[in-house]
């Protein structure tokens, strides 16, 4: 009975989140509950809370989480300065005679947004009350338009250089050197935040094609759908006046993602290096726009700091909770149920793909990254499981399970800005072909693993 503990830990801790107690809060106080309930019953012993300083040291000391406040006040900056809401006005000018035209725009304005962010919550809200609005002006389907907004509000899973790729990154990190010792490797090669943004780049291009060929297929086929716009008449002062607010409210974002991406790509700076990029170019930008001052840089801050103060709260949460769960042989358990499972590594991954796609419908991709990776990654990695490949299909897995009816993150965060005229079944209706184009892509990405390995080794050859 002893040796399933760690199981009845899980069961605990989903109980309680089920319940709406605070994340962090749950994932300590369930493991502090069971080492000192161990302790009474003699089968835990508290001097194995001692390591915790060490784990909460190396937290903060940890070079590649630098990067999370960065990228979180770079995503901020774009959003508060009204840099989005200009690209999107913008995007919208240069495709607006082309059936589908605004709904592509949303996309491409979206991508660019969900790599700046990373967190889906802020994509899909910033995007809903940006572009909803002015697709259901225009004539579009309400399901059309919200699932557009939704689908795309996800792409912040996989499109680099996002913060769940830098998260998943270092726990990937971690659990490989961990695989690697556990087979007698003592000499580990290494798997960093820059081989999963390289691994994640043609991928996520992918899906945003998918996107962008499903919206034009199907405005052709029902052009009722999503009308166009017919461009008026200009004259060369007005091609001018389009051409340069293009070149300001398209291009300078654009260029700024490019940059920081490509920074990390060519090996000129680290992920955590081209963050500060990222956050300074951004405040660079809001300051050409005007719209940077004391008061704009006061909410970006604020912002920021809950936003860091938050992830960190979980990632603290989960190294207590890790460090108990171990300490129970949680370890060797998953790998005892791994190894006896049907289907070798396929099974095993099988498995685990759906454990935390149901798993996406109530926890965060923070706390699934802090909490379920570190436990089953290294079990999966020892099984010959190439890990920036399974990050990235892990990234794709989570962005479908947040997009996924009834209880998909994405679209409680849409009903939120929706208007009630809006009903929640068309919001439904809307995700459904992306959910499918989402699956088409893990399908893809399994019969062609290649698409994510080759950027990673051609950078590293």
């Amino acid at each position: 009975m002893v040796e399933y503990i760690p199981l009845f830990m899980f069961a605990v801790v989903f109980v309680a989140l089920t319940a709406g107690y605070p994340v962090a809060l749950t994932l300590s106080g369930t493991a502090l509950l069971f080492a000192f309930g161990g302790e009474i019953a003699g089968i835990f012993a508290l001097n194995d809370l001692g390591f915790l300083p060490g784990r909460l040291f190396g937290i903060l000391g940890n070079q590649t989480l630098i990067a999370i406040p960065l990228f979180i006040f770079m995503g901020v900056t774009l959003q508060k300065t009204r840099i989005a809401d200009l690209l999107l006005s913008n995007m919208s000018l240069l495709l607006r005679s082309l059936k589908g035209g605004l709904a592509v725009a949303v996309i491409l304005v979206g991508t660019l947004m969900a790599a700046s962010t990373g967190i889906v919550g802020a994509t899909v809200v910033t995007m809903g009350l940006m572009s909803l609005p002015t697709m259901l002006k225009q004539g579009y389907d309400p399901s059309i338009a919200t699932g557009t907004i939704c689908a795309t509000g996800t792409l912040g899973q996989i499109i680099p250089p996002s913060i769940a790729l830098v998260l998943l990154g270092d726990v990937l990190s971690n659990a490989y050197q961990q695989a690697q010792l556990s087979m007698n490797i003592f000499s580990p090669q290494t798997v960093s935040v820059g081989d999963l943004f390289a691994g994640a780049l043609i991928p996520g291009l992918i899906l945003v094609v998918l996107y962008s060929m499903y919206v034009i297929g199907r405005a052709h086929i029902f052009p009722h759908e999503m009308p166009g716009v017919l461009a008026p008449e200009q004259n060369s002062q007005d091609r001018i006046q389009v051409i340069k607010q293009l070149f300001t409210g398209l291009l300078s974002p654009l260029f700024l993602i490019i940059g920081v991406l490509g920074s990390i790509l060519a090996g000129i700076a680290t992920p955590t290096e081209a963050s500060g990029i990222g956050a300074i170019g951004a405040s660079i930008l809001g300051l050409l726009q005007g719209k940077f001052n004391r008061s704009t840089l006061s909410e970006i801050s604020l912002s920021t700091l809950k936003t860091t103060s938050m992830v960190f709260f979980i990632l603290i949460g989960a190294s207590v909770f890790s460090l108990v769960f171990r300490a129970y042989g949680g370890d060797e358990l998953i790998q005892g149920l791994f190894s006896d499972m049907p289907g070798g590594k396929w099974g095993a991954m099988l498995v685990v793909m759906t454990i935390i796609f149901l798993l996406g419908f109530i926890l965060d991709f923070i706390e699934i990254t802090f909490v379920v990776v570190p436990i089953v990654g290294p079990v999966l990695l020892s099984m010959g499981i190439d890990p920036v490949w399974l990050g990235i299909m892990l990234a794709v897995n989570l962005q479908t399970s947040f997009l996924t009816p009834p209880f998909g993150f994405a679209l409680f965060y849409l009903r939120s800005v929706a208007p009630a005229a809006i009903s929640t079944v068309a919001i439904y209706r809307g995700v459904v072909p992306f959910i499918g184009l989402q699956m088409l892509l893990m399908l893809i990405l399994v019969i062609w693993p290649e698409l994510v390995s080759w950027l990673p080794n051609k950078m590293k050859g």
